[in-house]
């Protein structure tokens, strides 16, 4: 009995100590200046996305605006405290000026190789995304020379080419007799996954006629995991024993599904070698960087002004350097553009014919746009430069990368400790190794940015407009030299496949289509809850 008594009284006293722990984590914003969203116990503010009670967007909302007045927030992943950034002269000044504090991506996703761990095995861990430190600004530098403007122009056939093929699908289903209703993200993931295919891994694919091919599905099941439960047991594990998830393996990403990929861009590899085969591709960019003789190219200011959205790239590791890059480092760049492409550029084509269908006015400007340059091509094909001046074109994609930007939010790992102070009341502390989380759809779609954010408005970004956006409040690739790497290749897609599709075919909702449209209750992702349903009218029936 005595023994049983003692049993009881040390379970309680372990937890009791357990919970006095976890409380006093959750004390740490009361010492500071910085307004904290009430954390539940153990999860902190990290509930709504695991159990999927809300959607990413919602979550982000109720965060963001917990405190409306306040310019930065605290709040808590789990146990570890976080900040959130709502103003947007903070986000430059952590995201350009003092860069230099906030270098990385929080190593929580991956096993990301630092400076020192040189020819790991994890792909997603070698990849630009993931590295940190003086290691991300060699690959960066390594890889800013392939996404230039003058690059794009190379890659620029490999795109028409699956574009052209998509059209000439829906041109022939359209023929037949077929209703073209079609659930877009589906379509636009097939279009996305066959350029990645040809650009990326130098293969090519023809996933609408060929809807089972291996490459999709592969390419399908590695993002369909992102959403599982299984993830949601990693990322936890992760997040609470990370020491423990190194020692374990355990990879953000399915390793079997990265195993096909890399020996996919492995035997490519090797046949160019072997039968001098040479390609305007990221395979034939990666196989320069083994050489040497991949180079910095003086971009012209059309190229970089192009697009609102395009981040203008900083001089962050412009000089070359004498790295040496191993093979498993540089076929990770291959695949994590199949794994950030595939997802978000086929997310913001969905999105954006679904406000073309329920704004007919802006489809029939746009559809004028497109008429008018193809008449002014007098037969010739479409060109990069051509594209690029296509300002009607651009405000809409601007307006879409605005309204449902496909990374939600982006974040940044302190790595010094870090002091702001704006001479006007606001001050406060980040400490090496906290992370700060920007919230792009929240601002981006904050009224106090762009009024009456739920209307769908390219004309916030015409000519004489653009000059009244806070850049700070218009971030869909992020910001400062940490921006996304292949946001040119992106916008090219995003636009080469709307001036095809809307060229031979009119946007018009059926009964499926959800108006207005709710998104999934996802862990990551912008999705829509139902699907993104039109019907493509053929114009020439």
């Amino acid at each position: 009995m005595e023994v049983d008594l003692f049993l009881a009284g040390a379970i309680g006293a372990l937890i009791l100590l357990f919970y006095y722990y976890v409380a006093k984590k959750y004390e740490y914003f009361q010492s500071t200046s910085i307004p904290c969203v009430k954390p539940t116990f153990l999860l902190g503010s990290s509930g709504p996305t695991m159990f999927r009670t809300k959607d990413v967007t919602a979550h982000m909302n109720s965060l963001y605006y917990t405190y409306p007045e306040s310019k930065m927030i605290g709040f808590f992943d789990l146990m570890s405290p976080m900040f959130m950034v709502r103003d947007p002269d903070i986000i430059k000044r952590i995201s350009i000026k003092d860069f230099d504090h906030f270098v990385d991506h929080t190593p929580s996703m991956s096993n990301a190789a630092t400076d020192e761990e040189i020819g790991g095995e994890s792909l997603f861990g070698n990849s630009v995304f993931a590295l940190r430190g003086q290691k991300w600004r060699d690959m960066r530098a390594t890889l800013s020379p392939a996404f230039t403007g003058s690059k794009m122009r190379h890659m620029f056939e490999l795109v028409a080419e699956c574009s052209k093929s998509a059209i000439e699908f829906l041109t022939a289903e359209a023929k037949s007799g077929k209703r073209l209703e079609y659930e877009m993200k589906d379509i636009f993931s097939r279009f996305c996954n066959d350029v990645i295919a040809s650009v990326a891994f130098g293969v090519k694919i023809d996933s609408l006629r060929e809807p089972e091919n291996v490459f999709y599905q592969k390419g399908k099941h590695l993002l369909t995991d992102g959403q599982s439960l299984w993830l949601v047991i990693k990322v936890f594990l992760i997040k609470i024993v990370p020491k423990l998830s190194e020692k374990l393996n355990v990879e953000f990403v399915n390793a079997d599904l990265a195993k096909y990929f890399k020996k996919m861009i492995e035997d490519n590899m090797e046949q160019r070698k072997s039968g001098g085969i040479v390609r305007n591709d990221m395979i034939q960019l990666l196989m320069e960087v083994q050489k040497g003789t991949l180079q910095h190219q003086k971009e012209d200011q059309e190229s970089n002004d192009a697009s609102f959205a395009a981040v203008h790239e900083p001089n962050v590791g412009k000089s070359t350097h004498s790295r040496v890059w191993t093979e498993n480092e540089l076929i990770a760049q291959c695949f994590v553009f199949f794994f950030a492409g595939f997802d978000t550029v086929s997310t913001c084509m969905a999105f954006l014919t679904y406000e073309l269908t329920i704004n007919p006015d802006i489809q029939n400007r746009l559809y004028a746009e497109i008429l008018q340059t193809e008449q002014s091509l007098n037969g010739a094909s479409l060109t990069y430069e051509t594209l690029q001046k296509m300002e009607y074109l651009d405000m809409v994609v601007s307006e879409t990368l605005r309204k449902w930007p496909p990374a939600v939010v982006t974040e940044r790992f302190c790595t010094k400790d870090y002091h702001y102070d704006d001479g006007a009341g606001t001050r406060f502390d980040i400490k090496k190794e906290q992370t700060v989380l920007i919230p792009t759809i929240s601002i981006q779609n904050d009224a106090k940015y762009f009024p009456d954010p739920e209307r769908f408005d390219p004309e916030r970004f015409s000519r004489e407009n653009r000059a009244k956006i806070n850049t700070g409040a218009y971030i869909p690739f992020g910001v400062g030299p940490r921006n996304c790497i292949g946001l040119r290749l992106a916008l090219m897609e995003v636009k080469m496949i709307v001036y095809y599709l809307l060229k031979d075919f009119g946007l018009e909702p059926t009964e499926k289509t959800q108006i207005p449209l709710r998104i999934a209750k996802n862990l990551f992702s912008l999705e829509a809850e139902k699907g993104i349903w039109v019907e493509l009218k053929n114009r020439d029936a």
